[in-house]
């Protein structure tokens, strides 16, 4: 008798969760409950409602935490400017907290005593959900299937569907992208199939939210976003919530064809993977936030954020959400944030974002200090001769003890 009683499993209802369903009842003998999180995916999540009552599943969870996951995750991730290894910008690092959340939250609300995911034991995915759980809930059982399990691939996961009965969808040859794929209001992603050679460049036919920069319209379009506390709260003077500003942008990214990238990552397990990436509306909204930054901060403050960042991002991607570190920097950041308020326009053409304008009622830009014209004595240019020579001090003395510096 398996001394797990019920469980709770992150199910899409696609053929991976289901098998992993079945699987979970006949191993462990115990009761199923399942959790299908509404992102932004694209999908119809509804349709796991019914796949999982086929399977025998009374107790059956789907939430609309799109707002939430805009406004309480991706928004303080792009205060911090986060961007790991310089390019990927963590649309899927930065959704497992919140299911993690969720899954414990239904956990404890339905009496389970484990919870269930289907990554693999290569991935990191799997560090990202678990780390979650346990800083959660530190008792929590976790059950990895592809870490327990004897299947091997695809095929052995074809013949258990086969043998339980479970329906396997088949689809026109070609109309269904070869990649393993994941969605949410951030990104989309591809990893897999010929893509497995970082040589072979992706197919046009793969990519699904962005137009290929060279069939993008001619003409540039001009957007004004408007941030309050470092956040996107309108557009085009439209105010919106986080979720629709991120829709938004990406309808606009997608139609101008930003967005794309095709990077070797260094996965946390020690790997490097392959992955192409389409994130149209962070794209838009990182370069509109750095340049709302560069008239609202101060320097050292913009500079110690730019030192920070590549720590945060790494947290981030290595699933290290509820760490205390991560808090810690979050507060500092958020901190940093209160004067970032104004508007930036942009320029959107080709695959390429441009900013064409800056403005605050918090800018510390002056322009009586940096014109080249008469500044009216705001600014006495002898003051930099003592600056200098201060600051040419220690150079000095190395050359005056004979150390050669160049």
């Amino acid at each position: 008798m398996s001394d797990v009683k019920k469980a709770v499993l992150a199910y899409s209802g696609g053929l991976d969760t289901s098998i992993i369903l079945k699987w979970l009842q006949e191993t462990y003998d115990c009761e199923v409950v399942t959790f299908t999180a509404d992102l932004g995916q694209g999908e119809e999540v509804e349709d796991a409602r019914a796949k999982a009552r086929a399977c025998g599943v009374s107790s059956i969870h789907i939430e609309d935490l799109r707002e939430e996951f805009v406004r309480d995750y991706v928004f303080p991730m792009f205060r911090a400017n986060a961007v790991y290894e310089g390019e990927y910008l963590l649309g899927t690092s930065i959704a497992r907290p919140l299911i993690a959340k969720r899954m414990i939250e239904i956990a404890e609300l339905e009496g389970a005593d484990a919870v269930s995911h289907g990554a693999t034991g290569k991935g990191n995915d799997q560090v990202r959900f678990e780390l979650g759980f346990y800083a959660l809930k530190p008792d929590i059982r976790v059950i990895a299937p592809w870490r327990e399990w004897d299947m091997k691939g695809r095929e052995d996961m074809l013949r258990f569907a086969e043998r339980h009965g479970i329906p396997i969808e088949r689809k026109r040859e070609g109309s269904k992208s070869p990649y393993s794929m994941d969605a949410n209001l951030l990104h989309i992603s591809y990893e897999g199939y010929d893509l497995e050679d970082p040589w072979h460049e992706p197919p046009e036919s793969m990519w699904r939210w962005t137009v290929s920069p060279e069939k993008a319209p001619d003409q540039p379009e001009y957007v004004e976003l408007r941030f309050r506390g470092g956040d996107v709260v309108a557009i085009n003077g439209v105010e919106m919530s986080a979720a629709k500003v991120l829709m938004e942008l990406n309808r606009l990214g997608g139609k101008h064809g930003i967005g794309r990238i095709d990077i070797v990552e260094n996965r946390y397990v020690g790997m490097k993977s392959r992955g192409c990436y389409e994130t149209p509306g962070g794209t838009i909204m990182l370069k509109a936030h750095r340049a709302i930054e560069s008239i609202t901060l101060d320097r050292e403050v913009a500079h110690l954020k730019d030192e920070l960042m590549p720590r945060y991002a790494k947290l981030v991607y290595n699933g290290y959400w509820f760490a205390p570190e991560r808090k810690m920097l979050q507060q500092m950041i958020d901190a940093s944030q209160a004067v970032v308020n104004g508007e930036v326009r942009l320029k959107l053409y080709k695959g390429n974002v441009f900013v064409v304008g800056r403005r605050s009622d918090d800018s510390l830009f002056d322009e009586r200090l940096c014109t080249f014209e008469d500044d009216q004595g705001a600014y006495d240019q002898r003051d930099a001769e003592g600056f200098i020579r201060l600051n040419a001090l220690r150079l000095r003395m190395e050359a005056f003890a004979g150390r050669k510096l160049g």
